[in-house]
């Protein structure tokens, strides 16, 4: 039987992968080894220190998710701290269903049940980010959190 994405059109794909972080946990001492082990190993990686100062981010993060193949979100303690992220990633699993995006999540320095269930500082982050938003938003993010929690992906504290 084919599997849901042999019906997907065919895809020209920009980026081989989209990082989504939050760059005061990871950018020095995550995301920088990370990337250079993409580089060196020839996978197209989005960088957003590549973007020119003069255009607006959210359009060029929302292009440059749609035409990646792979999102490899990484979450951190913080990253629920950052709307920008918590967007990203609504965007992220809105390409995983539409386009058959692969998600591969990493968490750096937290549990998965954390972000599944919107626990310890994660969840305290998350909970404090909600504040300023709409109900309909919050209930948005959380069901993004917890769909691409359940992914099966990678736990810094095991490697």
């Amino acid at each position: 039987m084919a599997s849901p994405s042999s019906f997907l059109p065919p895809r020209n794909w920009v980026y081989d992968v989209f990082p989504s972080f939050s760059g005061e946990d990871v950018r020095v001492t995550f995301l920088g080894h990370f990337l250079k082990e993409l580089d060196r190993k020839l996978i197209i990686a989005f960088k957003d220190s590549e973007i020119e100062r003069s255009h607006s981010l959210g359009p060029e993060l929302k292009q440059a998710i749609r035409t990646s193949r792979i999102a490899v979100v990484i979450f951190s303690e913080r990253y629920s701290s950052s709307s920008w992220c918590l967007d990203e990633l609504l965007e992220i699993v809105k390409c995983k269903d539409e386009s058959g995006q692969m998600i591969i999540p990493i968490f750096y320095g937290l549990d998965p049940s954390h972000v599944r269930k919107q626990t310890g500082k994660f969840g305290e982050a998350f909970a404090k980010t909600c504040q300023t938003k709409t109900e309909d938003e919050t209930k948005l993010w959380r069901q993004s959190l917890i769909d691409v929690a359940n992914v099966l992906g990678y736990h810094s504290q095991i490697w």
